[in-house]
């Protein structure tokens, strides 16, 4: 089992591996042929890993019972993704996240550790 650490701390603690995305497209697509993969993270990338993954005999499969699509990783489309960048370009962000001040600190800490991963 392995899923993205956004996934409930009880998933996380259940889990043989947990990872960022890429380390789970890393970890099941260097995982031997014929392993068997329960994923839990975005819903289009199990789907994706485990149409890749057929022709080697890998079994891979959504974790959760009840499929709910993430709709904000699934918007994120080319077109989506050019029209942030011509409003930034602009000036303009659309879609501000804000956080409210008593998480600051730790939301600043994680971005800082995630943006410092060396690949």
């Amino acid at each position: 089992m392995i899923a993205h650490p956004e996934a409930a701390f009880e998933v996380c603690t259940l889990c043989d591996e947990v990872g960022s995305t890429e380390f789970i497209i890393k970890t099941v697509k260097s995982s031997p042929p014929g392993t068997r993969w329960l994923i839990g993270t975005e819903l289009n990338l199990v789907n994706r890993l485990a149409k890749e993954s057929e022709a080697e005999g890998k079994m891979i499969h959504f974790m959760s019972p009840i499929a709910c699509m993430c709709s904000t990783t699934y918007r994120i489309d080319p077109a989506h993704l050019a029209w942030v960048l011509e409003n930034l370009v602009q000036g303009h962000i659309v879609n501000p996240i804000k956080v409210p001040a008593p998480d600051l600190a730790e939301a600043r800490l994680a971005l800082e550790r995630m943006l410092a991963v060396k690949v």
